[in-house]
């Protein structure tokens, strides 16, 4: 049983001549929904249910980074956009990933915030190859 699902690992072994991929799904690919690519805007629930967090965490960090600032309508409802998702990725990925504090992620977008971005460009890919793998693994058991 591995304990460290964050870690990208994976091995190969061979028995009786059939490939065995082992894979362990990281928290982002457990994660519950997806969003729909067509969408303009996004409730706070629908973000919510794709980052598997409370409401709640999404209205505090709105208030502890001002570049997290969804279109309000005239009653208050949140709606968010593809670029406010973006800054929650971000800012999701420092904090409950990497495990930064709230100023320790703000000064790390504030100095190097394209070398945050670039990072998390290369995990997505990353877990695309994972998916990929898994998609291969399940084929290769029929």
């Amino acid at each position: 049983m591995v304990k460290n699902y964050k870690s990208f690992v994976f091995s190969v072994a061979k028995q009786k001549k059939n490939l065995i991929i082992f894979v362990f799904l990281t928290k982002e690919e457990k994660m519950g929904t997806t969003l729909d690519e067509t969408k303009m805007y996004y409730t706070m629930k629908e973000v919510a249910a794709h980052f598997d967090v409370n409401t709640s965490l999404i209205r505090f960090w709105e208030k502890e980074f001002p570049t997290l600032n969804p279109y309000r309508n005239k009653k208050g409802t949140r709606y968010y956009t593809k670029a406010d998702i973006d800054i929650f990725k971000t800012i999701y990925y420092l904090v409950k990933e990497k495990g930064y504090t709230l100023q320790g992620a703000k000064e790390i977008l504030a100095v190097n915030k394209s070398k945050v971005d670039n990072q998390i460009k290369m995990r997505d890919s990353l877990l695309k190859i994972r998916m990929f793998l898994l998609s291969l693994k399940s084929e290769l058991d029929r």
